[in-house]
Protein backbone atom coordinates (compact mmCIF):
# COMPACT_ATOMS: atom_id res chain seq x y z
CA UNK A 1 0.00 0.00 0.00
CA UNK A 2 1.26 3.44 -0.63
CA UNK A 3 2.70 5.49 2.13
CA UNK A 4 -0.13 8.46 0.87
CA UNK A 5 -3.35 5.96 0.47
CA UNK A 6 -2.18 4.69 4.24
CA UNK A 7 -1.73 8.23 5.80
CA UNK A 8 -5.54 9.05 4.13
CA UNK A 9 -7.00 6.01 5.33
CA UNK A 10 -5.44 5.87 8.53
CA UNK A 11 -6.52 9.45 9.49
CA UNK A 12 -9.72 9.42 8.07
CA UNK A 13 -10.52 6.28 10.63
CA UNK A 14 -8.85 8.07 13.04
CA UNK A 15 -11.58 11.09 12.56
CA UNK A 16 -14.43 8.59 12.13
CA UNK A 17 -13.64 7.35 15.45
CA UNK A 18 -13.20 10.29 16.99
CA UNK A 19 -16.50 11.41 15.96
CA UNK A 20 -18.39 7.94 16.69
CA UNK A 21 -16.87 8.24 20.42
CA UNK A 22 -18.23 12.22 21.11
CA UNK A 23 -21.22 12.23 19.04
CA UNK A 24 -22.27 8.42 18.92
CA UNK A 25 -22.72 9.25 15.30
CA UNK A 26 -21.85 10.96 12.44
CA UNK A 27 -18.29 9.64 11.48
CA UNK A 28 -19.63 7.52 9.48
CA UNK A 29 -20.99 9.38 6.88
CA UNK A 30 -17.49 10.54 5.80
CA UNK A 31 -15.80 7.49 5.14
CA UNK A 32 -17.67 6.92 1.69
CA UNK A 33 -16.31 9.51 -0.22
CA UNK A 34 -13.21 8.71 1.44
CA UNK A 35 -13.20 5.12 -0.04
CA UNK A 36 -14.87 6.43 -3.31
CA UNK A 37 -12.93 9.57 -3.83
CA UNK A 38 -9.85 8.79 -1.99
CA UNK A 39 -9.18 5.23 -2.21
CA UNK A 40 -10.75 5.22 -5.63
CA UNK A 41 -13.01 2.63 -5.24
CA UNK A 42 -16.06 1.95 -7.41
CA UNK A 43 -19.30 2.19 -4.58
CA UNK A 44 -19.86 -1.86 -5.42
CA UNK A 45 -16.66 -2.26 -3.38
CA UNK A 46 -17.06 1.03 -1.29
CA UNK A 47 -19.97 0.24 0.07
CA UNK A 48 -19.77 -2.81 1.59
CA UNK A 49 -16.65 -2.00 3.10
CA UNK A 50 -17.92 0.78 4.10
CA UNK A 51 -20.67 -0.98 6.04
CA UNK A 52 -17.85 -3.80 7.87
CA UNK A 53 -15.69 -0.28 8.71
CA UNK A 54 -18.81 1.20 10.17
CA UNK A 55 -19.88 -1.45 11.97
CA UNK A 56 -16.90 -2.64 13.79
CA UNK A 57 -15.99 1.09 15.23
CA UNK A 58 -19.42 1.71 16.27
CA UNK A 59 -19.12 -1.97 18.48
CA UNK A 60 -15.57 -0.72 20.08
CA UNK A 61 -17.45 3.01 20.85
CA UNK A 62 -19.68 0.85 22.63
CA UNK A 63 -18.22 -0.29 26.11
CA UNK A 64 -18.23 3.30 27.76
CA UNK A 65 -21.49 3.94 27.08
CA UNK A 66 -22.96 0.19 28.42
CA UNK A 67 -20.89 0.46 31.11
CA UNK A 68 -22.54 3.86 32.09
CA UNK A 69 -25.90 2.00 31.05
CA UNK A 70 -26.85 4.61 28.21
CA UNK A 71 -28.54 2.36 26.04
CA UNK A 72 -32.65 3.09 25.86
CA UNK A 73 -34.08 0.16 24.89
CA UNK A 74 -37.43 0.72 24.27
CA UNK A 75 -36.18 3.94 21.63
CA UNK A 76 -34.16 1.78 20.71
CA UNK A 77 -36.90 -0.95 19.15
CA UNK A 78 -39.28 1.23 17.97
CA UNK A 79 -36.70 2.93 15.91
CA UNK A 80 -34.34 -0.12 15.41
CA UNK A 81 -37.48 -2.62 13.80
CA UNK A 82 -37.92 -0.39 11.07
CA UNK A 83 -34.67 0.43 10.08
CA UNK A 84 -33.45 -3.23 10.00
CA UNK A 85 -36.28 -3.60 7.94
CA UNK A 86 -35.25 -0.77 5.56
CA UNK A 87 -31.38 -1.67 5.52
CA UNK A 88 -32.33 -5.09 4.16
CA UNK A 89 -34.54 -3.76 1.35
CA UNK A 90 -32.58 -0.98 0.41
CA UNK A 91 -29.43 -3.34 0.36
CA UNK A 92 -31.70 -5.54 -1.34
CA UNK A 93 -32.24 -3.25 -3.95
CA UNK A 94 -28.49 -2.18 -4.48
CA UNK A 95 -27.90 -5.86 -4.57
CA UNK A 96 -30.68 -6.62 -7.70
CA UNK A 97 -28.97 -3.42 -9.58
CA UNK A 98 -32.28 -1.57 -9.10
CA UNK A 99 -29.85 1.50 -7.45
CA UNK A 100 -26.88 2.73 -10.21
CA UNK A 101 -24.17 3.91 -8.82
CA UNK A 102 -24.38 7.42 -9.29
CA UNK A 103 -27.74 7.58 -7.55
CA UNK A 104 -26.16 6.25 -4.55
CA UNK A 105 -23.86 9.07 -4.41
CA UNK A 106 -26.57 11.49 -5.14
CA UNK A 107 -28.55 10.03 -1.98
CA UNK A 108 -25.53 10.21 0.04
CA UNK A 109 -24.46 13.53 -0.90
CA UNK A 110 -28.60 14.85 0.10
CA UNK A 111 -28.09 13.23 3.27
CA UNK A 112 -25.07 14.70 4.29
CA UNK A 113 -26.62 17.96 3.11
CA UNK A 114 -29.46 17.38 5.72
CA UNK A 115 -27.02 16.18 8.73
CA UNK A 116 -25.09 19.35 8.13
CA UNK A 117 -28.52 21.64 8.47
CA UNK A 118 -29.62 19.81 11.42
CA UNK A 119 -26.52 19.99 13.35
CA UNK A 120 -25.99 23.88 12.55
CA UNK A 121 -29.94 24.51 12.66
CA UNK A 122 -30.58 27.30 15.49
CA UNK A 123 -32.32 25.60 18.56
CA UNK A 124 -35.65 26.70 18.98
CA UNK A 125 -36.37 29.43 22.44
CA UNK A 126 -35.22 28.27 25.74
CA UNK A 127 -34.19 24.50 24.54
CA UNK A 128 -30.76 25.16 25.32
CA UNK A 129 -29.29 23.03 22.16
CA UNK A 130 -29.90 19.52 21.09
CA UNK A 131 -31.46 18.44 24.36
CA UNK A 132 -34.13 16.29 24.68
CA UNK A 133 -37.28 17.16 26.99
CA UNK A 134 -37.63 14.02 29.11
CA UNK A 135 -38.54 10.42 28.23
CA UNK A 136 -42.31 11.57 29.60
CA UNK A 137 -45.44 10.12 29.19
CA UNK A 138 -45.85 7.55 25.80
CA UNK A 139 -46.61 9.68 22.98
CA UNK A 140 -47.94 7.21 19.97
CA UNK A 141 -47.63 9.90 17.15
CA UNK A 142 -44.23 10.31 18.04
CA UNK A 143 -43.52 6.68 17.90
CA UNK A 144 -44.73 6.64 14.66
CA UNK A 145 -42.80 8.92 13.40
CA UNK A 146 -39.50 7.65 15.45
CA UNK A 147 -40.85 4.47 13.36
CA UNK A 148 -40.80 6.44 10.46
CA UNK A 149 -37.61 7.53 10.75
CA UNK A 150 -36.18 4.38 11.25
CA UNK A 151 -37.20 3.32 8.10
CA UNK A 152 -35.66 6.05 5.96
CA UNK A 153 -32.17 5.85 8.06
CA UNK A 154 -32.67 2.16 7.12
CA UNK A 155 -33.51 2.18 3.72
CA UNK A 156 -29.85 5.03 3.13
CA UNK A 157 -28.05 2.96 5.30
CA UNK A 158 -28.80 -0.32 2.46
CA UNK A 159 -28.49 2.18 -0.50
CA UNK A 160 -25.10 4.44 0.78
CA UNK A 161 -23.46 2.39 3.26
CA UNK A 162 -23.84 4.81 6.18
CA UNK A 163 -24.88 4.59 9.57
CA UNK A 164 -27.31 6.37 9.64
CA UNK A 165 -26.77 8.18 13.09
CA UNK A 166 -26.33 11.48 11.69
CA UNK A 167 -30.54 11.16 11.53
CA UNK A 168 -31.22 8.86 14.81
CA UNK A 169 -29.37 11.02 17.36
CA UNK A 170 -31.99 13.83 16.57
CA UNK A 171 -34.52 11.45 16.12
CA UNK A 172 -34.05 10.00 19.35
CA UNK A 173 -33.60 13.57 21.27
CA UNK A 174 -36.67 15.64 19.38
CA UNK A 175 -38.57 12.50 19.21
CA UNK A 176 -38.51 10.27 21.82
CA UNK A 177 -36.83 13.05 24.34
CA UNK A 178 -33.75 11.43 25.41
CA UNK A 179 -31.06 13.52 26.82
CA UNK A 180 -28.32 13.30 24.40
CA UNK A 181 -25.40 11.02 26.17
CA UNK A 182 -28.55 8.23 26.43
CA UNK A 183 -29.48 9.11 22.54
CA UNK A 184 -25.92 8.70 21.58
CA UNK A 185 -25.32 5.46 23.12
CA UNK A 186 -28.55 3.87 21.95
CA UNK A 187 -27.71 4.96 18.23
CA UNK A 188 -23.84 2.95 18.39
CA UNK A 189 -26.09 -0.12 19.09
CA UNK A 190 -28.63 0.98 16.26
CA UNK A 191 -26.06 1.54 13.83
CA UNK A 192 -23.66 -1.73 14.39
CA UNK A 193 -26.62 -3.87 13.76
CA UNK A 194 -28.05 -1.78 10.61
CA UNK A 195 -25.07 -1.92 9.56
CA UNK A 196 -24.38 -5.39 10.03
CA UNK A 197 -27.98 -6.22 8.56
CA UNK A 198 -27.43 -4.01 5.09
CA UNK A 199 -24.20 -6.01 4.50
CA UNK A 200 -25.82 -9.19 5.05
CA UNK A 201 -28.58 -7.44 2.51
CA UNK A 202 -25.76 -6.85 0.02
CA UNK A 203 -24.08 -10.52 -0.08
CA UNK A 204 -21.10 -8.86 -1.47
CA UNK A 205 -17.56 -9.68 0.38
CA UNK A 206 -15.55 -6.62 -0.76
CA UNK A 207 -12.58 -9.33 -0.77
CA UNK A 208 -10.45 -7.36 -3.28
CA UNK A 209 -10.56 -3.70 -0.99
CA UNK A 210 -9.96 -5.68 2.38
CA UNK A 211 -6.45 -4.70 2.48
CA UNK A 212 -7.97 -1.19 3.29
CA UNK A 213 -9.48 -2.52 6.45
CA UNK A 214 -6.74 -2.31 8.73
CA UNK A 215 -5.49 1.12 8.26
CA UNK A 216 -8.84 2.26 8.57
CA UNK A 217 -9.72 -0.09 11.80
CA UNK A 218 -6.07 1.34 13.35
CA UNK A 219 -6.92 4.46 13.09
CA UNK A 220 -10.71 4.34 13.94
CA UNK A 221 -9.52 2.76 17.25
CA UNK A 222 -6.61 5.61 17.60
CA UNK A 223 -9.72 8.08 17.40
CA UNK A 224 -11.59 6.26 19.39
CA UNK A 225 -9.44 6.19 22.23
CA UNK A 226 -8.81 10.22 21.99
CA UNK A 227 -12.30 10.97 21.61
CA UNK A 228 -13.21 9.03 24.86
CA UNK A 229 -10.93 10.88 26.86
CA UNK A 230 -11.48 14.43 25.15
CA UNK A 231 -14.87 14.17 24.44
CA UNK A 232 -15.83 15.59 28.09
CA UNK A 233 -13.86 18.24 27.58
CA UNK A 234 -15.04 19.39 24.35
CA UNK A 235 -17.67 22.25 23.45
CA UNK A 236 -20.70 20.67 22.19
CA UNK A 237 -21.67 23.57 19.74
CA UNK A 238 -18.09 23.78 18.26
CA UNK A 239 -17.88 20.07 17.79
CA UNK A 240 -20.94 20.25 15.98
CA UNK A 241 -19.80 23.10 14.00
CA UNK A 242 -16.77 21.83 13.05
CA UNK A 243 -18.32 18.42 11.86
CA UNK A 244 -20.84 20.23 9.64
CA UNK A 245 -18.22 21.74 7.77
CA UNK A 246 -16.72 18.49 7.08
CA UNK A 247 -20.34 17.09 6.24
CA UNK A 248 -21.02 19.77 3.77
CA UNK A 249 -17.01 18.83 2.06
CA UNK A 250 -17.91 15.34 1.90
CA UNK A 251 -21.74 15.94 0.04
CA UNK A 252 -19.76 18.30 -2.35
CA UNK A 253 -17.30 15.36 -3.30
CA UNK A 254 -19.71 13.04 -3.52
CA UNK A 255 -22.54 15.14 -5.45
CA UNK A 256 -19.33 16.07 -8.11
CA UNK A 257 -18.50 12.09 -8.49
CA UNK A 258 -21.82 11.51 -8.86
CA UNK A 259 -21.76 14.04 -11.58
CA UNK A 260 -18.91 12.85 -13.03
CA UNK A 261 -19.95 9.26 -13.46
CA UNK A 262 -23.48 10.25 -15.10
CA UNK A 263 -21.33 11.86 -17.59
CA UNK A 264 -19.37 9.48 -18.40
CA UNK A 265 -21.95 6.70 -18.82
CA UNK A 266 -23.60 9.40 -21.01
CA UNK A 267 -20.32 9.48 -23.00
CA UNK A 268 -19.90 6.32 -23.35
CA UNK A 269 -23.23 5.06 -23.44
CA UNK A 270 -23.06 3.70 -27.35
CA UNK A 271 -19.54 2.38 -26.55
CA UNK A 272 -19.10 -1.42 -27.12
CA UNK A 273 -17.55 -3.78 -23.97
CA UNK A 274 -18.97 -3.83 -20.56
CA UNK A 275 -21.20 -1.48 -18.72
CA UNK A 276 -19.43 1.93 -17.27
CA UNK A 277 -18.51 1.59 -14.01
CA UNK A 278 -19.36 -1.98 -13.38
CA UNK A 279 -16.33 -4.59 -14.66
CA UNK A 280 -14.31 -2.17 -16.21
CA UNK A 281 -14.19 0.36 -12.95
CA UNK A 282 -13.99 -2.37 -11.07
CA UNK A 283 -10.47 -3.52 -12.45
CA UNK A 284 -9.10 -0.08 -12.60
CA UNK A 285 -5.84 0.17 -10.14
CA UNK A 286 -6.52 2.25 -7.17
CA UNK A 287 -3.85 4.23 -5.47
CA UNK A 288 -4.66 2.63 -2.35
CA UNK A 289 -3.73 -0.79 -3.38
CA UNK A 290 -0.85 -1.91 -5.58
CA UNK A 291 -1.93 -4.24 -8.58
Amino acid sequence: MEPTALLLLSGGGALIGFLLAVLGAGGSILLLPLLVSGAALPTSQAVPLSLLVVAALALGNLGPYLRRRLVAPRPALILGGPALLGSWIGGGWVKAGLIPEALQLELFAGAALLASWLLTRPAAPGSGGLQGPGPGPRNPGRDLQLAGQGLLVGLLTGIAGVGGGFAIVPALVLLAGLPLPLASGTSLVLIAVNALVAFAALGHWPGASLPLLQPLLLGGALGAVLGQRLGPRLRERRLRQAFAALLLGSALLSGGEALHRQQYRGDHAAAPGPAPWSGSAAQRPSPAIRP
